[in-house]
């Protein structure tokens, strides 16, 4: 069998190593580890990261980094090294903290995330020719740069040195007669007027290469798959990869790029398993919002790649609206803006009858804010929705209008958005409109196929229609997008599902779970009470009945006739004869 082909490349190479790092270490250990990181975060790894450096490796004192610019990685290193001198200044001589550079241009082999072969070797020699707090250039870094750079040199003459067959001719860049690199002293972005998030490159832990294409596919689909979602504001791919092979400081990534939430997560691979992790980080609490494992087979790897970017995406979201609920509840009213209101009222929309009072009002006032709120119309439609199913509502009909207007306006403003075109579902549902329902759920869908909700309410719609197959298909889907089963509507849809097919044992496990999700709320309570009936538990069902009412005092089966659509009378009888045995008044 031939052999591989060996992967080669040109490069700037930066090697550094902290000057007596031993003696740093038994003089101090606490604080010199402690200074070493805070160096690290502040300024060596964000500097790597602005000038294009890729951090090949690191050990206890030193450093490897890989450029595709020469000019970059020598300015990079004058920009270091300046500020090093500043950072270290009032620390006295026997605890400073120092780095010798050297930066050298040449062939490197690729051997998966690690670089080898003399290019590398003669960029560690030429830092080892440094003076401490200096930086050493091999005459090719010399001649690339020319006078690109406004650094002054002096020539060294050729340097014999360990393991290199040939002298080395080298040239040391005296810092004394450079003006000083700035650190660039921009402001940080200010934090959008929404939810905001970066997510980071998944950290290789795995020493497969291989495993490298498949961590950077799970985050690229991560972006993608949040990008979907209109609440958010996300960082495009570009940016966030800039870290890519870096330790960065959560705080400092996210002041850079303008965020208030990272995400970032680790693959590891033993065998034909793979483990994945991912935590969200509200970067400025440093608090760990969500964090969570998978494990899976490799059996197809792109599968598998699909399905973790699918579940994190999907588990994240809801976690994240969650975290800004929270965060303006933290805020003093009259600080509040638009999107604070708007994720207070998310957080509101589906847990009970005050909740909904409280969510449509809070809508209400985000559209006093901000008219144009796409997120804020489909809110409160579906806020007004709720309303009808309680019964909070004098006039039905007029409610629904208002209901069926806002979600409309809020298409009319981005057509683009899923959840505007699920809000619009969701109310032509409730004006039995079925078929128009299914058509915005499914263009919902198309716009973002990790909204657990809309596809909750798509199985809803198709069970009511007597679809018990496409209704059950898209309840899978719905609660394998919500594998935490945090979402209301995706176990809702699933319970229904299930028990519009006549699976009795497992509606009534859902229905269970979705009102463990929402005990305010009356959905999962009817199906939960005529599961149990059908299953001849009667004094359950009457029980499950009776707490049904004290949530709905003037629940009845007439009301439930007046509200559900169907155009399968069978359908309706199958609620009403399980609700009706057990005692719901006609």
């Amino acid at each position: 069998m031939a052999d591989e082909r060996v992967q080669r490349r040109l490069a700037a190479i930066l090697a550094a190593d902290m000057v007596g790092y031993s003696r740093l270490m038994g003089a101090d250990e606490e604080g010199t580890i402690a200074r070493q990181k805070s160096h690290r975060a502040e300024l060596i790894d964000p500097q790597f990261a602005s000038h294009g450096g890729r951090i090949v490796k690191t050990t206890g004192d030193g450093l490897l980094v890989e450029f595709s610019s020469v000019v970059d990685a020598v300015k990079c290193a004058v920009v270091i090294q300046q500020a090093m001198t500043e950072r270290e200044a009032d620390v006295s001589d026997d605890l400073r903290i120092q780095y010798r550079v050297g930066v050298n241009l040449g062939d490197i082999v690729i051997d998966g995330d690690d670089i080898l072969g003399d290019g590398v070797n003669i960029a560690a020699r030429l830092e080892g020719l440094a003076e401490p707090g200096g930086i050493c250039v091999s005459a090719k870094v010399f001649e690339e740069i020319g006078n690109k750079l406004d650094v002054a040199y002096e020539d060294l003459g050729p340097q014999e040195v360990k393991n290199i067959a040939a002298p080395v001719r080298a040239y040391r860049v005296t810092l004394d007669q450079v003006p000083t690199a700035p650190i660039a002293t921009e402001p940080p972005p200010p934090l959008p007027d929404k939810p905001s998030i970066a997510v980071l490159p998944f950290n290789n832990m795995s020493g497969d290469p291989d495993q490298e294409y498949f961590a950077d596919g799970i985050a690229e689909d991560i972006i993608t798959g949040l990008s979907r979602f209109h609440w958010f504001f996300v960082i495009a791919r570009n940016s966030s990869f800039s870290y890519k092979g870096t330790s960065p400081d959560i705080r400092q990534v996210a002041r850079e790029l303008g965020v208030q939430y990272v995400l970032e997560g680790s693959v590891r691979k033993g065998g034909n398993r793979v483990r994945i992790t991912a935590q969200l980080i509200d970067a400025l609490t440093g608090r760990h919002v969500w964090a969570d494992r998978y494990d899976r087979d490799l059996d197809d790897i792109f599968t598998v790649q699909d399905e973790i970017s699918e579940a994190i995406t999907s588990t994240v979201a809801p976690a994240f609206v969650a975290a800004e609920a929270q965060r303006a509840e933290r805020k003093a009213p009259e600080n509040f803006d638009a999107w604070d209101y708007v994720m207070r009222g998310n957080w509101h929309l589906w847990r009970g009858k005050d909740d909904i009072v409280e969510a449509r009002r809070l809508f209400e006032i985000a559209l006093e804010l901000d008219s144009k709120n796409a997120v804020a119309l489909s809110g409160l439609s579906m806020a007004l929705t709720n309303m009808i199913i309680f019964g909070l509502v004098d006039d039905v009909v007029e409610t629904r209008t208002m209901a069926y207007q806002a979600a409309q306006r809020a298409v009319d403003l981005d057509e683009s958005d899923a959840g505007a075109h699920g809000a619009l579902g969701l109310i032509h549902y409730f004006m039995h409109q079925l078929d128009a329902a299914v058509a915005e759920l499914r263009r919902a869908l198309e716009l973002n196929p990790n909204l657990a909700s809309s596809a909750g309410f798509l199985a809803i719609t198709c069970s009511w229609r007597g679809d018990d197959d496409e209704a059950l298909r898209h309840a899978e889907m719905a609660t394998r997008l919500n594998p935490r089963n945090t979402d209301f509507t995706a176990s809702l849809g699933r319970t229904c599902a299930e028990f519009g097919a006549g699976h009795n044992e497992q509606a009534l496990e859902w229905a269970r779970k979705t009102v463990e999700i929402a005990p305010g709320h009356p959905g999962g309570w009817h199906y939960l009470v005529a599961s149990l009936a059908y299953l001849d538990r009667i004094e359950e069902a009457r029980a499950a009945k009776d707490q049904l009412l004290r949530i709905m005092p003037n629940d009845s089966l007439s009301l439930i006739r007046a509200s559900f659509p169907s155009i399968k009378p069978e359908r309706m009888d199958q609620l009403l004869d399980g609700l009706r045995k057990a005692g719901l008044p006609e």
